[in-house]
């Protein structure tokens, strides 16, 4: 069992299937399921360190289309949400989302809340596009920030730093 977990861990990291499992990995990590993409982009980075940027960009746009999937369910959740319409937090974020607008989607990057914010911006019906494009800025920052500090308190070869 060992060998073959062995041999799998080394398939997955080879540049032609790494990405894609990136890719993968960092979509449901977007989405309501608890699973972190940061250890994937690392452990690809340091079995590759010449493939840094590719793997942030992949991871990238996987989280970010996982955000918009978060958007669309939100917008497709609408009357499951009318249950909590009235209470009082659901109004205070109702209310902070309103005046934020798009902008809020900046926040996607955070652990816990940031993929229900995507959800309910999608169920504000805030302009997908904008949203969109504040998730991608946001998950974009996170991912450079992260493998950054990861690859300095993990020193190693750091390619394009």
């Amino acid at each position: 069992m060992q060998a073959w977990l062995d041999s799998l861990l080394v398939a997955l990291a080879l540049p032609q299937y790494g990405l894609s499992t990136l890719f993968i990995v960092s979509f449901v990590s977007a989405t309501l399921l608890p699973l972190g993409s940061e250890p994937a982009l690392f452990g690809l980075v340091k079995l590759n360190p010449d493939l840094l940027w590719s793997a942030v960009l992949v991871a990238t746009a996987g989280n970010t289309l996982g955000g918009m999937f978060d958007w669309w369910l939100g917008y497709e959740a609408h009357q499951v949400v009318d249950k909590w319409r009235h209470s009082r937090s659901h109004v205070k974020a109702i209310d902070w989302l309103g005046r934020l607008g798009p902008k809020a989607c900046l926040l996607s990057w955070l652990p816990v809340v940031g993929d229900p914010l995507c959800a309910v911006a999608g169920w504000l019906r805030m302009p997908f596009w904008r949203c969109a494009a504040y998730m991608l800025v946001g998950k974009f920052l996170r991912y450079v920030a992260m493998t950054m500090a990861l690859m300095r308190m993990f020193p190693g070869t750091m390619p394009g730093l």
